[in-house]
């Protein structure tokens, strides 16, 4: 689905390399039924390490879906209303993600973010939207428009991957409005462009 994205980041010469290395970009748009799961990966995650993020978000999604007819089935606020923070910071969360995934779970079910808009909102609604939620800052509400909506323009400024990422290809330190400023040569598919530069700091 990126072709069009590729095909023109492959033009400029700094991130063309990681392009041809790494092949097409494996971001998908998911369907509205992960919307509510997604944001609770999200919450769960933050500030974790890819594999220790993983197996936290595991434990929270058993915990919740351990009464559900379908443990397949996504997860949904009924299910975060079952259990207490205690039990999930059990998981292995902190008392605060605890409470900001429950506080999801409530606005949720009582319709003060509305999740099945999301899709035809702007990408600034979008962050509008999530951050009534508690825990919920402009990175998250960022997360959720790259991964979960397959918004092609989204440029995470306050994530430290991209940061280091960028210094490693401009071989120096940046500032943020310096940083900015040089990923306008992506606009139009930052979101894909900063799939490649996470790339760039893996080992292999």
């Amino acid at each position: 689905m990126w072709k069009e994205a590729e095909d023109f980041l492959l033009r400029d010469k700094k991130i063309a390399p990681l392009v041809i290395k790494w092949g097409s970009c494996r971001i998908k748009k998911r369907p509205q039924k992960y919307y509510f799961e997604d944001l609770v990966a999200s919450i769960t995650e933050q500030q974790l390490s890819g594999k220790a993020s993983e197996a936290i978000f595991k434990r929270v999604r058993t915990l919740l879906k351990k009464n559900s007819s379908s443990l397949l089935s996504p997860i949904a606020p009924k299910d975060v209303e079952k259990v207490k923070e205690e039990e999930l910071r059990a998981c292995g969360i902190s008392w605060s993600k605890a409470k900001y995934v429950k506080d999801l779970g409530e606005k949720v079910s009582r319709g003060e973010v509305n999740l099945k808009r999301l899709g035809t909102l702007s990408d600034e609604e979008v962050v509008t939207e999530l951050i009534k939620v508690k825990g919920v800052g402009r990175w998250t509400a960022e997360m959720f428009l790259m991964f979960t909506l397959a918004r092609p323009d989204i440029f995470p400024l306050d994530d430290l991957g991209i940061r280091k990422a960028m210094e490693k290809m401009f071989g120096k330190k940046l500032d943020k409005p310096e940083i900015l400023k040089k990923s306008t040569n992506w606009k139009q598919f930052r979101t894909v462009a900063s799939w490649y530069l996470w790339r760039s700091l893996e080992t292999t």
